[in-house]
């Protein structure tokens, strides 16, 4: 791991919230920080579970922090903080946006006591960067506003990127690739129909190469690529809420769960 230079931002910080004996890891994407997956960790903390929502190294600092990340770093992030629930609770579900969908496919692929995963607008095949491929110049990239349709909503983002990071998240996602078919539990996949950053290719892609037949697509038709910020948010929560229920079978919670899907 590298060692980051700079503090973090206010707001950025991991999140931790005690519960019950079902954890909740929650990842979020490049550029982003455990604000931007906030809101449905806090709202599923209100239904009982236990919510880890870890901070990626490089991120929610500076920019030049991020520059020293590299992929396999963000994977130990994220399957340290798997690790940590899974010693508190019986049943550990993974919700990863974006990036933080291919890091938790990785997780996912390499950890087959996953109980279940849920993907918002995953990133494995095609995203905005890939014009950087092989290129080393500019050293950074400025960086728009972030892609949420629900307007004054404001995200902890650097307003530019380093050149070796989106090196990274391209390698993060060609190795994703090669890994989806590993991927054996229960797979929820969300999908925004307006994704201006992720392609919707991506989310069918993983629904047709995922190792499980407990799998399952829902449309996103009011969010863009943020949807954890997004006006479907609340939707994620109910849908999450519902299939933990419906997956988590574990005698902790059998007098609260009708079943599997």
């Amino acid at each position: 791991m590298s060692i980051e230079l700079h503090p973090v931002i206010n707001g950025a910080e991991s999140l931790f919230i005690p519960g019950n004996k079902i954890g909740v890891v929650l990842c979020h994407g490049f550029n982003g920080t455990p604000q931007s997956m906030q809101y449905i960790g806090e709202q599923l903390s209100k239904c009982g579970y236990t919510v880890s929502i870890p901070r990626l190294n490089g991120h929610g600092t500076h920019y030049l922090d991020m520059e020293k990340s590299s992929y396999e770093t963000w994977i130990t992030d994220l399957q340290r903080a798997y690790r940590g629930l899974k010693k508190e609770c019986e049943k550990v579900f993974i919700v990863g946006q974006s990036m933080g969908g291919a890091l938790t496919l990785q997780v996912a692929a390499n950890n087959p006591d996953v109980d279940g995963i849920f993907l918002i607008n995953a990133a494995v095949t095609d995203v905005s960067y890939k014009e950087f491929r092989g290129i080393m110049e500019p050293r950074f990239v400025e960086e728009g506003s972030p892609d949420i349709k629900k307007p004054a909503v404001f995200e902890i983002t650097y307003d530019k990127v380093p050149v070796k990071a989106i090196h990274q998240l391209l390698d993060l996602m060609d190795d994703t690739k090669m890994n989806v078919s590993k991927v054996t539990c229960p797979t929820i996949i969300f999908k925004s129909a307006a994704d201006h950053v992720v392609p919707p290719a991506n989310s069918e892609f993983i629904f047709q190469h995922v190792s499980t037949s407990k799998k399952k697509m829902i449309v996103l038709g009011n969010s863009y690529h943020v949807a954890s910020m997004d006006y479907d948010a609340p939707y994620i929560v109910d849908s999450i809420d519902h299939q933990i229920k419906n997956l988590a079978t574990s005698q902790i919670v059998k007098s609260a769960v009708a079943g599997l899907a």
